[in-house]
């Protein structure tokens, strides 16, 4: 039997939406280079969080 591999010895990314690292998962086994956000809603939002940045500068100063 395989052994099994520890999650510290995982390949990780960060996710551009919310800079959070997440580790690899059976699921995105092949498709692993071409995983780029950590969840759905980050996916979704990736579009949004251009739109919403610059009024929230503005609304800060």
């Amino acid at each position: 039997m395989p052994k099994r591999r520890e999650k510290s010895d995982l390949p990780t990314k960060i996710c551009p939406v919310c800079s959070r690292p997440f580790s690899w998962r059976k699921k995105w086994e092949k498709t692993w280079d071409n995983v780029k956000f950590c969840s759905q809603r980050c996916r979704e939002t990736k579009d949004n969080r251009k739109a919403i940045e610059p009024s929230l500068a503005r609304a800060q100063t």
